[in-house]
């Protein structure tokens, strides 16, 4: 799967593929734009009412809409509204359950490809069928902040079980990272956290009885559902929509009197602020899916490009955040750019925890003489978390 502007690579056993430039690319550049195979919207955050196309997850509220129910402030009224993107009329739902998506094309798409597997049947979902209460399981084993979702593996199988070549669609998913038997556990493991490592056999039997297997059965022994775990631990990318961060980007493009820019900014400015005290950083429709080629990009401490969402859909943007040029491997950060700004020690540890790697990237071996110190904000957050 390469092109002219790019090729994924082996590197070597030990790190595995990588992402090669065939051509040079300037800073501010698009590399590649990518639709994920499936992607899945975070449980948690559907039941906490953020409205978004079970296929594409594009968000089905207006941006009016989407700050009076954060804020919980009905008397909040956006200016130009033209600015808003969510086409309210454009809006479908399956007829048997309900699912709703942003277009037609979507819920075409959804139902050719996995959705007509996993619909209920049902408008009002029981509560006891199999797949409400994997869900529910899984919910009770995973609070937010989400970092993936039993349902993405569910829309896996329903992929394979609906393709045409079966055989071809299972090759897709082999694609991506896998790891040895003893980074399997441990990916596993943490998915879930400490607390329900004992779960993985319970969420293997009640997968069994959701859905059709037949297909994936070497998906389900118990080193394969293991295995199936850490694979979407480990190439799961996330996604986030929001119907009022793409009003503000369009808003924020539009040729204003100085008198009304300065009006609309401070009203921008309000409304996060509002935002912040009332849900923190929980703004997003949140979700993860699997990327071919983003997945086969590895990690720097000095990146040189960025992952974005700029069509707040699924839709993936790498883009070059520094010069590249032909032969050099493309390189993202799997760290926040709070993590990012620590010390070497601190970085490391992050990275051997979450992806069980050690980084040796150019920043890493130039500061392979620091003193191993975590500062005290650092110390705080492993209190914290721990």
């Amino acid at each position: 799967m390469d092109s002219n502007d790019f090729q994924i690579r082996l590197i070597n056993n030990e790190k595995g593929k990588g992402l090669f430039a065939v051509r040079s690319f300037k800073y501010g550049d698009t590399i590649l734009e990518e639709k994920p195979i499936i992607c899945c919207q975070f449980s948690w955050n559907l039941d906490f009412g953020y409205l978004a196309c079970d296929n594409c997850l594009k968000p089905l509220e207006t941006a009016e809409e989407n700050v009076r129910r954060l804020t919980a402030n009905s008397a909040i009224i956006l200016p130009y509204p033209e600015c808003c993107e969510t086409k309210k009329d454009l809006i479908t739902e399956c007829p048997e359950c309900g699912t709703k998506y942003c277009s037609i094309e979507c819920q075409n798409d959804a139902y050719s490809r996995y959705h007509s597997t996993i619909c209920l049947q049902s408008r009002e979902k029981d509560e006891s069928h199999p797949l409400v209460q994997l869900n529910e399981t899984w919910k009770r084993m995973h609070y937010p902040p989400e970092s993936a979702t039993v349902m993405l593996l569910i829309k896996m199988i329903a992929l394979v079980n609906q393709a045409d070549n079966k055989e071809e669609m299972l090759s897709t998913f082999s694609q991506f990272c896998h790891r040895t038997v003893n980074d399997t556990h441990e990916i596993a493991h943490k998915l879930l956290g400490e607390k329900f490592i004992g779960q993985i056999e319970v969420l293997r039997q009640m997968m069994q009885k959701a859905v059709n297997i037949e297909f994936t059965e070497h998906w389900f022994t118990p080193e394969g559902f293991k295995s199936l775990l850490a694979l979407v631990g480990t190439n799961g990318q996330g996604i986030g929509t929001s119907a009022f961060g793409r009003w503000v980007k369009n808003v924020s493009a539009l040729e204003l009197p100085r008198d009304e820019r300065i009006q609309v900014d401070k009203l921008i400015e309000r409304i996060y602020d509002d935002l912040e005290e009332a849900v923190a950083f929980f703004l997003n429709n949140e979700g993860s899916g699997l990327y071919i080629f983003q997945s086969s990009i590895n990690h720097s401490c000095v990146p040189n490009a960025v992952v974005e969402f700029p069509y707040s859909n699924n839709v993936l943007v790498l883009k070059a955040i520094r010069d590249i040029h032909p032969e050099e491997e493309i390189c993202i950060s799997y760290l926040d750019e709070c993590c990012l700004e620590r010390s070497r020690h601190s970085r490391q540890k992050v990275l051997s925890s979450l992806y069980l790697f050690h980084c040796y990237c150019n920043r890493c071996l130039s500061q392979v003489n620091n003193p191993d110190i975590t500062s005290e904000d650092e110390i705080d957050d492993d209190d914290i978390s721990s």
